[in-house]
């Protein structure tokens, strides 16, 4: 996986009942766009994410 600022995380829930989250990649602190990557999530809380298999990189020109 590989991202780089400014391009979406995907995080696909594992439920029926919850929702999916996305957020923006403030940061990428593997080399070449590896994880991990510090995500600003909708609700304004930043984490440090180490992308799982239900995540995907949406780039932006993939948004529109």
């Amino acid at each position: 996986m590989k991202a780089a600022v400014g391009d979406r995380l995907h995080v696909h829930s594992k439920h029926i009942d919850e929702a999916d989250q996305t957020g923006v990649i403030k940061e990428v602190r593997g080399p070449d766009g590896a994880p991990p990557y510090v995500v600003r999530f909708k609700d304004g809380h930043e984490s440090l994410v180490y992308p799982g298999g239900d995540c995907e990189i949406e780039k932006p020109q993939e948004q529109a």
